[in-house]
């Protein structure tokens, strides 16, 4: 489970959370998924993400740098429903990164729950709060070219 938890070892380095985040990033950007794809991946790494995390944290302790799948969770939530478009798409790196490392709004007491559940949680409302404004920007037309 090491190897899904720390997405292939990406984990390992430091940044691994943002290099996590680009190549889920990058990912959405270059296969497009249509919206039930986007929620079988978003549903399929997350769910991955909460037995991998309850399995490693034995090993490297409650939420360790070294899981970065639930980065990869987080910016997939992030552009759940968004255009895709590299403006989009790196908008909502930028908002989920903020988001994730700043923990803002609720998004740091997601850390109490317990094993995978507590890795898993404040990525994904930190990737929810990304979404939602970028769901707003979108409505009021910041980015015309998208439209």
């Amino acid at each position: 489970m090491k190897p899904i938890a720390s997405i292939f070892g990406i984990g390992y380095i430091k940044g691994g959370g943002t290099v996590a985040a680009i190549v889920a990033a990058l990912l959405w950007y270059f296969i497009h998924p249509v919206f039930g794809v986007q929620l079988l991946l978003l549903s399929g790494v997350t769910l991955t993400g909460v037995y991998a995390g309850n399995k490693v944290e034995a090993d490297w302790g409650k939420d360790s740098s070294k899981v970065v799948i639930d980065e990869v969770a987080g910016m997939f939530l992030s552009l759940l429903l968004i255009p895709v478009h590299w403006i989009t798409v790196l908008a909502a790196l930028v908002l989920f990164r903020f988001f994730d490392i700043a923990k803002p709004l609720g998004v740091r007491r997601m850390e109490v729950f317990k094993g995978g559940w507590g890795v898993m949680a404040d990525d994904l409302l930190a990737g929810l709060y990304a979404n939602i404004v970028l769901q707003l920007l979108l409505q009021l037309h910041l980015f015309p070219e998208i439209i």
